[in-house]
């Protein structure tokens, strides 16, 4: 008779977590799923990174694989048109960040699929939707023909209007315009048609395009493809990879992308993401890993 323990079938692992503000650092594990942390390498530049918060996570039991090998890592960053969060890595190791750090109140969320059980631990999901990431290169880029105009910021005013012709919003604002990459097609003063940038990233030479859209009146005449192509050439001049994402079901628009010489890179999540409650208990749990952690700095929440 013994009154030992039993021995676990394996040992527990703490998870353990840390702020990063090493730039260089962040650039090399997003690097490892460049394609798809295209956003959150462009928090890294200079203008941007003041406003973006990097959480990383190691430890834990689950081991991923590829693209989600450790460690796991969770950006909030603030620009463009609002709060955005970015998630990579184990899921087991995102849903400890996403316990103690959240983020802004409301946020755009984008995922690998098999991060969405840890995201729906800290968010209520809007309108979560599969998308397809394409990918381009300049020996890849087929153009199409067809005038186009490059937007500047005094056409802010016809851009929300554009937006608006579908019951949309438009919330636009010149510096959108004075910073992106917007390329438009309008017949006299009305835009029809527009593409623009989601984000650019020339420390790491990658840049997302995004917000394409065209007016109701104006579909089925090829204007999409004309102004996505115009800024993917404008992107592709300085950048070494343009992406964007396209949902799996839009089959016009995949083709169309695929003409340009897009490639499918895999498939993620985005939606909106609303906090859930709980804001006294997330501080709790945070303080309690803070002292867990307290002799080496970091946070720690017990496997």
């Amino acid at each position: 008779m013994t009154d030992a323990l039993p021995r676990l079938s394996r040992p527990r692992r703490d998870f353990v977590l840390r702020e990063s503000r090493d730039a260089a650092a962040l650039a090399a594990i997003l690097g490892r799923d460049r394609l798809h942390a295209a956003y959150a390498l462009a928090q890294l530049e200079p203008d941007a990174f003041p406003a973006a918060r990097f959480w990383l996570c190691e430890g834990g039991s689950a081991v991923g694989t590829g693209a989600e090998r450790g460690p796991s890592l969770v950006c909030h960053s603030r620009g463009g048109l609002g709060a955005a969060t970015y998630v990579m890595g184990p899921a087991d190791g995102v849903a400890r960040i996403l316990s103690l750090h959240p983020g802004p109140y409301q946020t755009f969320i984008t995922a690998r699929p098999s991060h969405l059980a840890a995201l729906e631990s800290a968010y209520r999901l809007r309108n979560p939707r599969t998308m397809l990431r394409m990918h381009v290169t300049r020996d890849r880029f087929r153009p199409v023909d067809g005038p186009t105009f490059r937007l500047r910021p005094t056409h802010v005013g016809v851009l929300n209007q554009l937006y608006r012709s579908d019951g949309g919003t438009g919330s636009y604002g010149p510096r959108h315009l004075a910073e992106g990459c917007y390329h438009g097609v309008r017949d006299g003063r009305r835009l029809l048609a527009v593409a623009g940038t989601h984000s650019v990233g020339p420390g790491a030479g990658i840049a997302v395009v995004g917000n394409v859209y065209t007016h109701p009146s104006a579909r089925g005449r090829g204007l999409a493809t004309r102004v996505t192509s115009a800024v993917t050439a404008a992107l592709l001049s300085d950048q070494r990879d343009v992406v964007l994402s396209v949902e799996v079901t839009n089959a016009p628009a995949l083709r169309a992308y695929r003409r340009l010489g897009y490639r499918a890179a895999g498939e993620i999540v985005e939606a909106g993401g609303v906090r859930r409650a709980g804001a006294l208990s997330t501080a709790l749990r945070r303080r309690l890993a803070a002292y867990r952690g307290r002799e080496e700095g970091v946070e720690i929440v017990p496997g």
